[in-house]
């Protein structure tokens, strides 16, 4: 499931997007209300994290000019304006929902839980079911199981696996996968990019067939059935 959070404080985007993707989200950042509204028009987001007080664009304008254009693109104000008239005029403005800062991350997490179920009969069933050969994951509930049998998995490892899934098929790079999942440059002289693989690999593809996570030599890993 793909984010958008539109925040202009470096830190709280920061923070935002970070937990969201511990929790098996992709988040992009947007720090301008222009940037912002670019990116929710011609992105394929499935939520916006939205702030109001924004450089360029606040987000009230971003949030009525969102409606116009793609009408069933759940938006969430996250935002320090906490006065009922405020709260009001989100949700009159057609806001999913409003959560005033500061907040606790967990609440957040269960708001954008609530929204993305909420709008999940709209949604074609394989933004939030994956799945390759027997391997499935689902990326509400958070369940990952293979020939039916359930796999527990980290928050990372879990990211990870919902990172490979979305790219079935594209060899991404140790770098990619360390910006994506664990928000960090990638280091060569640091393997927690192949130690997270190793042990995602233990978990999936040990005890099953066909293998699904595959090296590729000086690049970095793909998700594939392959011919025997």
């Amino acid at each position: 499931m793909h984010i958008l959070i539109i925040e202009d404080q470096q830190t709280a985007a920061a923070y935002l997007q970070k937990g969201l993707q511990e929790n098996g989200f992709h988040a992009d950042i947007a720090a301008t209300g222009v940037d912002g509204l670019h990116l929710a028009l011609t992105g394929d987001y499935h939520l916006v994290v939205l702030d109001v007080m924004l450089p360029g664009i606040d987000g009230w304008s971003i949030l009525e000019l969102v409606r116009k254009q793609k009408p069933a693109l759940p938006v969430l104000f996250l935002t320090a304006r906490d006065g009922i008239e405020d709260r009001v005029r989100g949700l009159e403005l057609g806001a999913d929902d409003y959560l005033v800062k500061p907040f606790a991350f967990s609440e957040l997490l269960a708001r954008i839980r609530v929204i993305l179920r909420r709008g999940q009969g709209m949604q074609p069933q394989r933004e939030t079911l994956l799945h390759i050969a027997d391997l499935e994951l689902d990326l509400l509930g958070r369940k990952a199981t293979r020939g039916g049998r359930r796999i527990d998995l980290t928050p990372k490892e879990f990211s990870l696996l919902a990172l490979l899934l979305q790219r079935t098929g594209e060899v991404l790079s140790r770098t990619q996968l360390a910006e994506q999942v664990w928000d960090m440059n990638f280091d060569s002289n640091t393997n927690v990019v192949d130690v997270a693989v190793r042990r995602l690999r233990a978990k999936i593809d040990a005890d099953f067939t066909p293998k699904l996570v595959h090296s590729v030599r000086s690049v970095g890993y793909v998700l594939e059935v392959r011919d025997a």
